[in-house]
């Protein structure tokens, strides 16, 4: 490794996993073409990875702000490139990042065109920013992680339904946590003690959560928010309509419908369960499918019981749908949500779409997905999106996901204000 070449991650090499780092190399000759690299392994041991080509200045500096990848994972001015374009050594992985105790680890390194390796930077990308509290939580029937951020509050709080699936993921609200919120993510099944595996779903956990979740004592005198993704946003949707204390929702590529599993509140059905047509996926030639078309259509006839009736929640919706999804229809079913609230008087609502952007928009700055298992099909899925525009759509649905709840998240601010 070259004593004279310098990589630097600025303003600093620790920082949050939702924040960007620059990228600088000094030291160079003048043009000098070198390859960049970037190299993670996720919790699964997984190993994800990036490269990218540039050619230095007459200064012999790099700086990934200005300057344009020539070739690699990449092209043109991408300053957090070699992070969004990493991508598994195996197919249909995604990066799994859930546990918030460990930052997500980044090796930035600099190679002449032989292999040799110039110089190396580690950026350490934290999910909870100092002085955030992290509790588990087994309460009842409640099973998750709580997360306060430092002070005295009060906050806003949110209520996290990351994905529908088994386990736990603690990423979004730990980065929540480290915004100003305190949010709560919980596990429906597959977790601690809870069920391996469910049939239908009950409301009344999420009112049991609801209800721990606005007697935390820093948590403002409000309602809450519910942020979801998936399967996890008609729930969303669906707690939102039937239950109080819900004062803002927002649904990433979320159906409008009760999707696959019956909907329960004090032992009785509420909702029909949207039903799944296997006979409609479609194969491609990387071993995974596409099953956009496969899900029934709620507007149907004989499918309109499954729809949930977002017209009797009396809080705010944001309502976002990824043009190139290939799970399902995301597009469809949100302008179907805002044309029934149209339709109703409501004007309760928001609703953003992406060009471009797959299923899966997470916090940003994470590899992109293009592909991974699919619990409810049992094989690798294709999600959709190009990984560019993917990329861009996560970094404004993050901010613009913060704004809303602050927005519409009532906070009494009669009592002791936070010290962040």
């Amino acid at each position: 490794m070259s004593n004279q070449v310098r990589l630097r991650l600025l303003p600093s090499a620790r920082c949050l996993f939702d924040e960007p780092v620059q990228v600088k190399v000094a030291g160079l000759r003048p043009k000098q073409v070198v390859t960049m690299r970037a190299t993670s392994t996720d919790e699964k041991g997984v190993v994800f990875s990036s490269t990218a080509t540039y050619r230095a200045n007459n200064s012999g500096d790099i700086d990934l702000i200005r300057d344009a990848s020539l070739s690699g994972s990449y092209v043109g001015v991408e300053p957090m490139g070699l992070l969004w374009s990493m991508r598994p050594n195996v197919l249909h992985k995604r990066f799994q990042k859930t546990n918030s105790l460990n930052p997500y680890v980044v090796k930035f390194s600099v190679h002449e065109d032989e292999g040799k390796m110039l110089a190396e930077a580690t950026n350490q990308r934290y999910l909870m920013r100092d002085g955030v509290s992290r509790v588990p939580v087994k309460e009842g029937n409640i099973r998750g992680v709580l997360f306060t951020p430092p002070g005295e509050g009060p906050f806003p709080a949110v209520l996290d339904l990351y994905t529908f699936g088994p386990g736990l993921s603690e990423k979004r609200a730990a980065l929540l946590a480290s915004r100003g919120f305190m949010a709560l993510t919980v596990a429906l099944y597959g977790y601690d003690d809870l069920p391996k595996s469910i049939e239908e779903v009950h409301l009344d956990y999420f009112e049991e959560t609801i209800e721990f979740l606005k007697n935390q004592k820093k948590v403002g005198s409000g309602g809450v928010g519910v942020l979801s993704i998936s399967k996890s946003g008609d729930l969303a949707l669906s707690i939102a309509s039937y239950l109080a204390g819900v004062q803002a929702v927002v649904s990433i590529n979320g159906c409008s419908a009760n999707a696959a599993l019956l909907l329960h509140y004090k032992k009785r059905q509420l909702l029909p369960a949207l039903k799944f047509d296997f006979n409609k996926l479609i194969a491609t030639e990387s071993g995974a499918i596409i099953t956009k078309y496969a899900m029934h259509d709620p507007l149907a006839e004989e499918n309109k019981a499954t729809l949930v009736p977002i017209e009797r929640a009396g809080g705010h919706f944001l309502f976002i749908a990824s043009e190139d999804d290939l799970n399902w229809d995301s597009k469809a079913y949100m302008d179907g949500m805002v044309d029934r609230l149209k339709r109703h008087g409501k004007e309760n609502f928001e609703s953003v779409s992406y060009a471009g952007a797959g299923h899966y928009l997470e916090p940003p700055y994470g590899p992109y997905c293009p592909s991974s298992f699919h619990g409810v099909v049992g094989r690798p899925v294709l999600w959709g999106g190009e990984p560019r525009t993917h990329a861009a759509a996560e970094v404004h649905l993050w901010r613009k996901i913060q704004q809303f709840f602050r927005t519409h998240l009532t906070c009494d601010r009669t009592q002791t204000k936070s010290r962040l």
